[in-house]
């Protein structure tokens, strides 16, 4: 089962989730924000990096990071002190995106942690966390500086389709999610959209096989040249069967219909547990219209909709969701969003950021993990 607690120390906040499997792996996703905002960035960073070394070495000890991403108000002031910082960190894979926490300060960051994980870092960057015979294969921060953000997205999916060849995967059968984070989104979302298609047409994903989950959203690097930045995660030695695509079409259409490609969610199921992993969910219905456009309560009340059927479709609820990060266009709209999750679901481990999704209307988008016990003796546990 999931257990939740919060944790306060020196003005950072964590949010801290976990589920414990029949196999013995015990998984954390943390969730630190500042509740300081007139602190300069270098004392929220080293409180903040306090407050996770406390956790990770007192009370999760037993616990690795398999992925950690930094939430930055200004990447290209702050993103240079932080990877400084990063370095004394224990490896693991890493995102640091330029969008800024919705509480006025200038730092957040998910990590996500496991026990009893054997790791390795390859040459390209790629971090293995591995056990009971699946390998668990993580991308942060993979980025280029080609002409355009079409350029860049093709190269970005090309290099990631020679990588996983190296470790005998395919992207059509082991990736489980990607992350685009696209400067000035409204502009770069077509060459994304263009790149990808194309790319995923050469490696057998098409609207009559399959997509990958994935989110599309505002995200700035510290470099103004890197238009496209991508995170992604594949597991190997996972059966074909062991993977299901969510799809809730009372609610949402298939994204080909609007001309993208992505799957809505994505469930892996495991001997003991099942990961659910939802791709960015806006108010959309299921013709691919917004709805209330203009309205961000009531857009946020379709989107939180949504998610719940998404959920239900892999025999999950809201409550059982690890990490959610919540994506808002409008700053002047955080107010309101705030209130509204506290009071409908005081008990999600959230962060709120700003950025905009990749389509105007669209005022508010939210992406989860959510963990479920799971009885399958078919397969090895996680």
């Amino acid at each position: 089962m999931i257990l939740t607690k919060t944790y306060e120390q020196n003005s950072i906040h964590a949010q801290i989730s976990s589920f414990e499997g029949k196999g013995g792996v015990t998984e954390y996703h943390i969730m630190f924000s500042v509740a300081s905002p007139s602190l300069p960035f270098c004392e929220q960073l080293d409180r903040l990096q306090a407050a996770y070394e406390t956790l990770t070495k007192q009370d999760l000890k037993n616990a690795v990071a398999v992925f950690r991403r930094y939430f930055l108000s200004d990447a290209a002031n702050q993103a240079e002190s932080l990877i400084e910082r990063e370095c004394e960190n224990p490896y693991c894979a890493l995102s640091v995106v330029q969008q800024a926490p919705m509480n006025g300060t200038k730092i957040a960051l998910w990590v996500w942690l496991q026990t009893d994980m054997t790791t390795e870092t390859y040459k390209s960057g790629m971090f293995e966390a591995a056990h009971n015979g699946y390998r668990h294969l993580w991308n942060g921060g993979a980025h280029n500086k080609a002409a355009t953000s079409e350029y860049q997205t093709r190269l970005l999916l090309n290099d990631y389709v020679m990588q996983l060849t190296e470790q005998h995967c395919t992207l059509a059968a082991d990736c489980i999610r990607t992350w685009f984070f696209v400067q000035n989104v409204d502009v770069n979302y077509a060459g994304v959209v263009k790149a990808r298609k194309e790319v995923f047409i050469t490696q057998n994903l098409t609207e009559k096989t399959h997509y990958i989950s994935s989110t599309g959203i505002e995200g700035r690097h510290a470099d103004p040249n890197v238009l496209v930045q991508m995170d992604a995660y594949t597991v190997d030695g996972l059966q074909p069967e062991q993977i299901r695509f969510l799809y809730a079409p009372t609610h949402l259409n298939p994204t080909y219909e609007y001309g993208v490609t992505f799957e809505r969610g994505t469930a892996v199921s495991y001997g003991d547990r099942k990961h659910i992993f939802l791709s960015g969910t806006a108010s959309i219905d299921n013709r691919g219209e917004i709805v209330h456009p203009g309205d961000i309560l009531k857009q946020t009340e379709r989107m939180m909709e949504n998610i719940r059927a998404l959920l239900q479709e892999g025999g999950a609820s809201i409550d059982d969701i690890m990490q959610a990060i919540v994506y808002l266009r409008d700053p002047a709209d955080y107010v309101e969003v705030d209130r509204y999750i506290h009071k409908n679901y005081p008990h999600l481990p959230h962060l709120i950021v700003l950025a905009p999704v990749c389509r105007p209307g669209w005022l508010i988008e939210t992406e989860c993990i959510a963990i479920i016990p799971a009885d399958l003796p078919q397969y090895p546990c996680l």
